[in-house]
């Protein structure tokens, strides 16, 4: 039996046909679970990383609205490399929209690209927490709770 979730298709394994699984079949399972748990998790850590990215952007924003114009300041380049540089016009700002596209914004336009990318992100991440586990799912209805066997 297999059902559709999120363009991917997943394999649903009753107890009854758990039971009549050889070892070996037991164990791909297994395995199948424990990779697609990996993934999740991979995803969730993307998603974190992510929304730390746009919120150190949009406390970054805030702080250079702040500044006076001709204020003398870093400007970062790269994550390791800052050139000297002087604020002409801290209303304008180059927001990066992906694969190395730039768009000019407002500083208000700025602020509420981060915030409804972080909300977007953030709604991503409840709903992969609200995904099933496999390897829960599948120890739980394989074991019912009896002592659980390592593969």
């Amino acid at each position: 039996m297999a059902s559709s979730r999120g363009g991917g298709s997943q394999q649903v394994i009753r107890t009854g046909d758990m039971e009549k699984m050889s070892l070996d079949q037991l164990k791909a399972v297994k395995e199948q679970a424990d990779i697609e748990v990996n993934l999740l998790q991979d995803s969730l850590n993307n998603i974190r990383t992510a929304t730390g990215r746009l919120e150190n952007a949009s406390a970054a924003l805030h702080d250079l609205s702040l500044r006076p114009q001709g204020k003398k300041m870093l400007v970062p380049l790269t994550a390791s490399l800052y050139v000297p540089g002087t604020l002409d016009d801290a209303d304008k700002v180059l927001v990066d929209i992906g694969t190395g596209y730039f768009v000019e914004k407002t500083m208000a336009e700025g602020k509420d690209y981060c915030e409804r990318k972080i909300n977007l992100l953030k709604s991503n991440f409840d709903q992969l927490i609200e995904v099933p586990l496999p390897s829960s799912t599948f120890s739980s209805s394989f074991f019912g709770g009896k002592k659980h066997i390592t593969l």
